[in-house]
């Protein structure tokens, strides 16, 4: 499935940049939240307070990554793969792009619901204005059900991510994981 005009085989190296990054801070987030719930209070806020933190990051991000994919034309696929994974890839990683929006906004708003609209901090930086939201526990707890639910999924489809990658490496050896690989001539 080839793209007019697009003859690279690789992304470019902005697309690289901040694929790799944004994986990076989600893992991370995935971390954070999961190793902050045996924590003791004082030290579970923290570690909370830089969850929120990285997730408005990965929310600011993905903005600039949609902007790039829109002004920088992706490579085409290879024409090896079949219509079904052709299929796939592609509702996969819009889902990506929806949950990469979807999950720290949910975030955002569970804190703006909770704290009654009180700023979220960025890394002791700068504070970023919550949203109004008047305190409302039970909205906030929709939000949070949301936020979980978008994150489960995330799992779902990373696991899928790295699956679909590893069958390319190892089985159809297709080159398809040196597209996003840091390392090499970009396009």
């Amino acid at each position: 499935m080839t793209h007019p005009g697009n003859t690279a085989s690789r992304y470019s190296r902005g697309a690289i940049v901040f694929h790799w990054v944004i994986a990076a801070l989600i893992v991370l987030n995935f971390a954070a939240a999961w190793i902050s719930e045996d924590l003791p209070k004082e030290q579970h806020q923290q570690v909370m307070l830089n969850h929120k933190a990285i997730g408005m990051l990965i929310l600011g991000l993905t903005v600039l990554r949609i902007v790039w994919r829109l002004t920088h034309r992706p490579p085409p696929l290879s024409e090896t793969l079949k219509t079904w994974e052709v299929a796939l890839a592609k509702v996969v990683h819009g889902l990506f792009y929806v949950l990469m929006i979807a999950i720290p906004f949910a975030g955002w708003a569970m804190s703006s619901a909770f704290s009654g609209g009180q700023p979220v901090g960025f890394f002791g930086l700068f504070a970023i204005p919550g949203l109004p939201f008047q305190a409302d526990k039970a909205l906030a707890g929709v939000f949070h059900e949301v936020h979980e639910l978008g994150a489960t999924l995330m799992l779902v489809l990373l696991a899928l991510h790295v699956a679909a990658v590893i069958k390319h490496a190892v089985i159809d050896r297709d080159g398809t994981m040196q597209r996003m690989l840091p390392w090499g001539r970009t396009a």
